[in-house]
């Protein structure tokens, strides 16, 4: 477009962003249109709707106001910004295509599909997104990438076993600071810290998944008794 300036009504029609927004960006100081019409409208040129597509990215991002604020203020990460949104849109579009596939799967088999395939797969498209957000289940994705899929089964298959023998000391009233207590703590911690890849926020979403899905924690046996065992156990040994 040209440099012809736009008023804020005109804007909001063409780009999305309501008036009171951009009118809360003004009131704020985070787009502030220098030019003034002359009878006092704001008049948005240029360098003020680049400044609002900068805007537009990190929040879609998910970054607060403040923190756009002080990205912005940094002239060298301006560029920066727009890779970092198209990287961001780039692994959107691969879990889209993911769950595409799977559907995908589940339409080719039709009538052979199970209804136990089905339910499943409409559980992952729902249950997740209730505890976690797309920028974890996008972490996730790629955190199980890397991992690699027979990495991720020995894992699968060592869960049951460790929660097992975590249940038979808990039951045995053996006491957290026990040296068998703390060596399984310390693996549980382990496979925990794999999966989240050491974020606390994805740490925490997980606690709230099984907390909110008892049939999931079911699954391996799981209840609230057991994970606040393994919680004692890690305080006592300092990891908690």
């Amino acid at each position: 477009m040209a440099d012809d300036a736009l008023k804020v009504g005109d804007l909001a029609a063409r780009t999305g962003v309501s008036i009171r927004t951009l009118h809360h960006y003004d009131d704020i100081g985070l787009l502030s249109p220098r030019h003034r019409s002359p009878s006092g409208h704001r008049l948005y040129r240029r360098a003020d709707i680049i400044r609002l597509q900068q805007i537009v990215s990190l929040r879609q991002m998910g970054l607060s106001l403040d923190q756009i604020r002080g990205a912005l203020n940094r002239p060298q990460q301006r560029a920066q910004i727009i890779r970092s949104h198209i990287e961001h849109l780039k692994k959107q579009i691969a879990a889209q295509q993911d769950l595409c596939r799977r559907l995908e799967m589940i339409t080719a088999k039709g009538e052979l599909a199970s209804i136990d395939e089905i339910i499943e797969t409409i559980e992952v498209m729902t249950m997740f997104e209730k505890y976690y957000t797309k920028e974890q289940l996008e972490s996730l994705k790629n955190r199980a990438e890397t991992l690699g899929e027979d990495h991720i089964r020995a894992v699968e298959a060592e869960w049951p076993e460790l929660i097992g023998q975590v249940r038979a000391e808990m039951q045995r009233g053996t006491d957290p600071k026990d040296p068998r207590v703390q060596a399984l703590a310390k693996r549980w911690n382990e496979l925990v810290q794999e999966f989240t890849g050491g974020d606390p926020g994805i740490e925490k979403s997980l606690a709230k998944f099984y907390q909110g899905e008892p049939p999931a924690g079911a699954k391996y046996s799981l209840d609230p008794g057991i994970f606040a065992y393994v919680q004692k156990a890690l305080k006592e040994g300092g990891a908690g």
